[in-house]
């Protein structure tokens, strides 16, 4: 229905960590997805390069690093001299593989700034070119310049799948989606049925390129689970139409330069292990090797001594198949093992039962060893593949680890399964965020799906987004919800909520904003309407972080209410505090009036009763200065700053590197006020403009905070206290010592080398930051272009360090313009 999906797009795996407590299983664990970024070229590889100063030219270049489609490069010749490397766009560059100026006939020759050090021309190449890996030329010319190489497994691209149940012949596959790697494959011949499609990582050991069964000695036949589908003669006609569109359907040899290579095993027919069906994965049971095809492959059975059984579960195993192991393992292990079926007993007894079978256990040499060291532990998340449903990727959690293999507890499938057992080298896990990265929709939580449900405020017409049904929906699920609304037409039921956006809206409130929100919010608990109405409101501001301040509840103050936990955005972080809300009917006028005043707006802003024409309070006639009677004059010139500390206002930085979509709420912000609304507010209050130096101010002054909190914050983590005194101008001493700072400079910022700009920075309070400019390697002019947004985004700084940095690279500017500029 309309309503769940709403909720499963809102799935955030940052606030779901955040809420569970729980951490992301690390990114380097999911060897497959890092080989899946790579994008063909490496650092190290060389090609042929037009030169700069002479077009008609080339010279051999090295790959220095990789961005995207975009290469740094660096002539061969200039050894570690990095002076002169460029980077070029493989769209728009002249770059060719090695051997391409050979074969057309063109010009090698040494770049002007080397020419020196290159005396003998024909020597140097034969000396550099000897074993060294050239460029692909496949992604440097022709269609597939410039693209990621996985992009080149499209949809209608053609491989081969060897048949994994019940025999080793192969079979061609289209291919119908390729989501970051991962593919929906369906058997050629098969154009408009479903029911038999695969899902696979393109680096699956049985998925080969077209062609593969041939050079290896198998025959290419389909599946028996098909075969029955179309006479002999249709599938050799479809075999040879594949063979006639070979070219345009198949998919580059390099793709697969790093799949599993298949070692030779040991096993022999008749021995006894324990094993894992592939197909249902919740297991440990007694296996039989039932028929070993070659020194590559051989065939396992899962036991079942039932006299009866109609099916067997076979399928086919390679030496580093995941899920086998040698006998007692799971004993070892501490582990259950499922007796087969039909077995006498519920006691399964590994020697008793090899002589029953007078069988042999496969000895512990046929099995590759097991490593601990994989990144992964307990209660860590991660998304995994459902075994059953295979279009489905759920989020996982890691309950249990033996060894190199995971036990994921999987949550939101359609159908509840067991905890699934998976190899750590499992190319159907992989970690948080790729199926967002990979526009792939993950099976959210049911638990947050049903909480939201039960938590929902009705908004009422004018503004209103969702559809009525919904809201309906969200009532009906309210009043059947007993633990959540205990009596709701009783005391605890809150009446509708008024916006009145004609009323004086104050320093901190947006009046474009609040015209935006709906004409009202509720009925329903006075808990979730009140939330709803302050989530608004804080969404309303000019900043929302310095609203959720003013809201907060003081820890000094009588607590008579319900604690609420609200969040706030502004300029790249997140804060949270703790907001008091009433929990009965009578209480809810008092609270709206008395949270109007905090934020220093008309009484009847927002409450129970609508103003229509005049509001009582007469505020559109007021102005900002005559409007101090209902707040008192303040002692500090900076209004809205209530008395005593906050302590339980929580800022948390954002990481750079995630992208966090944005909340969906009732409302919708836009850039510029509309110009519908009716703006009754005096020319001399705060609105507009003003709120926007407010934020500028409000930056610093956070700024500041963080520096002089620093201690309070080694032992109250992530919380910062507000006090007055960080809102004081600096005085005049404070001004003359930052005049008496002025720098100067004995040599040009612009011709700094790296070893130049790390010796500045050690020379100040900075100096632990020396070894991150080294690393990116920095020199004077990369330093006078840095701000700090590329401070904090490129070097993963807090705040605190980033400000104090760039306060030293304003010096440098500064002393730069006065001295060297002219």
């Amino acid at each position: 229905d309309a309503g769940s999906s709403v909720e499963e797009m809102e799935f955030n795996w940052d606030e779901y960590l955040e809420d569970t407590g729980a951490i992301a299983a690390p990114h380097g664990s999911f060897k497959h997805v890092d080989t899946s970024l790579q994008n063909g070229f490496a650092p190290g590889m060389k090609l042929e390069v037009a030169v700069k100063s002479d077009q008609n030219t080339y010279w051999v270049a090295t790959i220095i690093t990789t961005c995207g489609q975009l290469l740094l490069l660096r002539y061969d010749g200039y050894g570690e001299d990095r002076k002169a490397d460029f980077w070029c766009d493989i769209m728009t560059a002249d770059l060719h593989p090695i051997g391409w100026c050979e074969q057309n006939k063109k010009i090698l020759k040494v770049p002007e700034g080397i020419k020196d050090k290159i005396p003998d021309q024909e020597e140097f190449l034969q000396r550099v070119l000897k074993g060294a890996c050239s460029a692909p030329a496949n992604l440097l010319e022709g269609l597939h310049r410039g693209k990621n190489p996985l992009d080149l497994i499209a949809p209608g691209s053609r491989l081969e799948l060897q048949n994994v149940r019940d025999s080793l012949e192969a079979w061609i596959v289209n291919v119908v989606e390729n989501v970051g790697g991962r593919l929906k494959l369906r058997y050629e011949g098969l154009e408009d049925s479903d029911k038999f499609d695969q899902w696979l990582f393109y680096l699956d050991p049985f998925l080969h390129q077209v062609g593969w069964a041939a050079q290896h000695g198998y025959s290419l036949q389909p599946p028996l689970a098909i075969r029955s589908l179309k006479s002999e003669a249709d599938w050799q006609e479809i075999l040879k139409k594949v063979k006639e569109e070979e070219e345009e359907s198949s998919v580059p040899t390099h793709l697969f330069k790093d799949k599993p290579v298949i070692g030779v095993h040991s096993f022999s027919e008749g021995m006894k292990l324990e094993a894992v069906d592939p197909m249902a994965p919740f297991v440990i049971s007694p296996a039989t090797v039932l028929k070993v095809y070659n020194e590559k492959y051989f065939m396992v059975e899962i036991d079942d001594l039932r006299p009866d059984r109609t099916t067997s579960q076979s399928y086919i195993c390679h030496v580093n198949s995941a899920g086998i192991f040698p006998v007692q393992w799971s004993l070892k292990n501490g582990l259950h093992l499922i007796p087969p079926p039909g077995y006498p007993g519920q006691d399964f007894d590994w020697a008793d039962y090899l002589k029953q079978c007078g069988a042999e256990a496969a000895p512990q040499s046929c099995f590759p060893s097991l490593t601990s060291d994989h990144g992964f532990k307990e209660n860590m998340k991660l998304e995994a593949v459902n075994p059953v449903d295979p279009e489905e990727v759920c989020i996982a959690t890691v309950t249990k680890l033996k060894e190199s293999y995971l036990w994921l507890q999987l949550e939101g499938s359609k159908k509840p399964v067991p905890d699934c057992i998976v190899s750590v080298e499992s190319m159907n896990i992989f970690p948080v965020g790729w199926c967002e990265t990979n526009g792939y929709q993950l099976r959210p939580p049911r638990k947050a799906i049903v909480n939201k449900q039960k938590k929902i405020a009705v908004v009422q017409p004018e503004k209103q987004i969702l559809s009525s049904r919904t809201v309906h929906d969200g009532l009906k699920n309210q009043e059947m919800n007993s633990s959540d609304s205990v009596v709701i037409n009783g005391k605890y039921c809150c009446p509708k909520i008024y916006f009145n956006h004609r009323c004086f809206s104050g320093p901190y409130l947006n009046k474009g904003r609040i015209a935006e929100l709906p004409q009202s919010v509720g009925p329903g608990n006075c808990v979730l309407v009140l939330k709803e109405v302050l989530t608004l409101l804080i969404n309303a501001a000019y900043k929302p972080s310095r609203v959720l301040r003013e809201l907060q509840l003081d820890e000094e103050a009588a607590w008579h209410g319900h604690g609420e936990t609200l969040k706030a955005k502004y300029k790249g972080k997140s804060y949270r505090a703790t907001v008091e809300v009433v929990r009965t009917a009578d209480r809810v006028a008092d609270f709206c009036r008395k949270t109007c005043i905090k934020l220093e707006c008309c009484p009847n802003l927002f409450g129970p009763q609508m103003v229509l024409d005049k509001c009582s309070e007469n505020c559109s006639v007021l102005t900002k200065t005559k409007y101090t009677h209902y707040y008192g004059k303040r002692k500090n010139k900076r209004i809205g700053r209530p008395p005593g500390g906050h302590s339980n206002l929580e800022v948390a930085m954002k990481k750079p590197n995630k992208r966090r979509k944005r909340r969906k709420h009732f409302f919708v912000h836009k850039k510029k006020r509309s110009s519908a609304s009716v703006d009754n507010t005096p020319a001399g209050s705060p609105q507009g403009s003003g709120g926007e130096e407010e934020d500028e101010q409000d930056e610093s002054e956070l700024s500041h905070s963080l520096a002089q909190d620093r201690d309070k914050r080694k032992r109250k983590l992530r919380t910062f206290s507000f006090s007055d005194d960080e809102n004081k101008p600096p005085s005049p001493k404070d001004i003359k010592a930052e005049v008496a700072e002025k720098l100067q400079l004995d040599s040009n910022p612009l011709e700094w080398s790296v070893a130049d700009v790390v010796r500045f920075l050690k020379s100040t309070d900075c100096a632990p930051l020396a070894r991150i400019f080294l690393d990116q390697e920095i020199d004077g002019q990369a330093l006078l272009l840095l701000t700090l947004p590329t401070v904090q985004e490129c070097m993963d700084l807090k705040l605190g360090p980033a400000i104090k940095l760039c306060h030293h690279i304003e010096r440098v500017k500064l002393a730069f313009y006065q001295q060297f500029a002219n």
